[in-house]
């Protein structure tokens, strides 16, 4: 009996749960820093859910996807810290 699609399952189930905790949180948050918290999981969510899928599918092209989601959440949620602090991102 294998088990990793059933492992692969409940990882997603949890996955998608989580990325819902912090769509509420982007949305719903009290403050800024909250949202910008709230993006920058969503980002690393999204980044484990993209591996996830390469793993279920045996593809090793999504890895490669899941590399530029890093990239990009690393850079945005930079950018946005830097802008709600100083209020400029460009010196």
């Amino acid at each position: 009996m294998i088990i990793l699609p059933y492992a692969l399952g409940i990882c997603l189930l949890a996955l998608a749960i989580s990325m819902l905790f912090c769509l509420y949180r982007l949305i719903i948050g009290p403050s800024i820093v909250d949202r910008l918290l709230a993006l920058d999981t969503l980002f690393l969510n999204a980044t484990c859910l993209v591996v996830l899928l390469g793993i279920y599918w045996a593809s090793t092209n999504l890895f490669e996807g899941a590399l530029l989601v890093a990239m990009l959440g690393f850079v945005s949620t930079a950018a946005l810290a830097r802008y709600f602090t100083t209020g400029h991102v460009i010196d």
